[in-house]
């Protein structure tokens, strides 16, 4: 079984309307990178450090919550996948990865990699980003694997400006499968005053019955009455699986928190359909559409078959193109189509702003007019 995305994502950060909230334009090429160190955290995660070259420091200066795609090949295929920056604003990049059972790459990361070792590595990506320069009351919460992107940024929130606050809520099964949790109460003992924690277990009583069970809606409910002033909260960030995002939406809209202050990153949608992927070598059967992919700068126009995703149909003849996860949660494979139609089946990385502007998630989105444009740099 492949793995599910752990850590990200390209999000789906809530845009500031009506404008589209810009994403970095990077040359999605890949570099090879040396792994600096290969932290375990719990018995089925680890943290892995890169070291960067001087001539790459700009291009892998990350904001906090962006992610690194990462890829190998596997018996002759190419295997991508999308982790969350764990690190601050300013320190080397080092991602979080959870072990999925049987999975290719996560595996591979926490068990066998290490310090020494290369990987190829994507240049960071993602808007999941807090503004620095502007002071606030930032509330987080995440599940699982969902703390890393959030470590980031309480982190980074919390060193930029004295006047910050950070409140967490942080969901496990049991205290031996938290993720960074030394790191976490080093963050309690260095902002006392700033950063309130809240570990709810969901197989492992605490004492207070509220910290015990899921972190569901109702708990969440609970757990934002008694700790936070939600007229006074200025930013709203959620992370983990779809399940747990889905029920903290649900809870701030019936608060009356604004949509603006509210961003969101997946790591899979679990309960979510899929649309089969079809994998044919032979030629567009049925209905076609002659599809124009622009990316660098290079435009390159074929006859795509409109059973098939724009990704999939394209990559025939650009190999180039961006993509991680395929599943419409990273939001890599994201562009714009700037002359025809397309038909996106699956999205939980674009904003409702973006979609409007006419932007897709290639991976999920099958040509429906006769002539479709795809403009990646845009």
């Amino acid at each position: 079984m492949d793995d599910v995305v752990d850590g990200v994502l390209d999000p789906a950060a809530s845009a500031l309307a009506p404008a589209v909230r810009p994403r970095a334009r990077r040359r999605p090429a890949f570099h090879t990178l040396r792994v600096a160190a290969v932290q375990p955290l719990c018995e089925d995660a680890a943290a892995v450090g890169f070291e960067i070259p001087e001539e790459l420091a700009e291009e892998f200066a990350f904001a906090p919550g962006q992610s690194l795609t990462l890829r190998r090949e596997v018996d002759g295929r190419d295997e991508r996948r999308s982790y969350s920056i764990c690190s601050p604003a300013g320190a080397p990049p080092r991602i979080g990865v959870r072990v999925v059972p049987g999975g290719l790459f996560s595996s591979w990361l926490a068990h066998e990699v290490r310090p020494g070792d290369t990987v190829e590595v994507m240049a960071p990506v993602g808007v999941f980003t807090p503004d620095l320069t502007t002071p606030g009351h930032h509330v987080l919460i995440a599940a699982g694997s969902g703390i890393t992107p959030m470590l980031s940024i309480a982190e980074s929130v919390l060193a930029a400006d004295s006047r910050s606050t950070v409140t967490l809520f942080y969901g496990n099964r049991r205290t031996d499968t938290v993720m960074f949790a030394d790191e976490l109460a080093d963050l309690k003992d260095l902002y006392p005053a700033r950063f309130q924690l809240a570990h709810v277990l969901s197989r492992e009583p605490r004492e207070a019955e509220v910290l015990s069970g899921r972190l569901d809606a109702d708990r969440l409910s609970a757990l934002i009455d008694a700790l936070v002033d939600v007229r006074g909260a200025d930013h709203w960030w959620l992370c983990g699986p779809h399940g747990m995002v889905r029920d903290a939406r649900r809870v701030l809209t019936g608060l009356g928190v604004p949509d603006e202050r509210v961003h969101q990153e997946l790591f899979y949608a679990d309960d979510e359909p899929v649309r089969e992927v079809r994998h044919e070598e032979s030629g567009p059967r049925g209905p076609v559409s002659q599809v124009t992919v622009t990316l660098d700068g290079r435009s390159t126009t074929s006859a795509l078959s409109r059973e098939r995703t724009l990704l999939e149909g394209a990559q025939k003849t650009r190999p180039d193109l961006p993509f991680a996860c395929k599943g419409g949660v990273c939001g890599t494979c994201r562009a714009l189509i700037t002359d025809g139609k397309a038909d996106m089946r699956r999205n939980f990385a674009l904003e409702p702003a973006e979609v409007a502007a006419g932007y897709v998630l290639t991976c999920q989105s099958y040509p429906v007019s006769e002539a479709v444009t795809v403009d990646y740099d845009s």
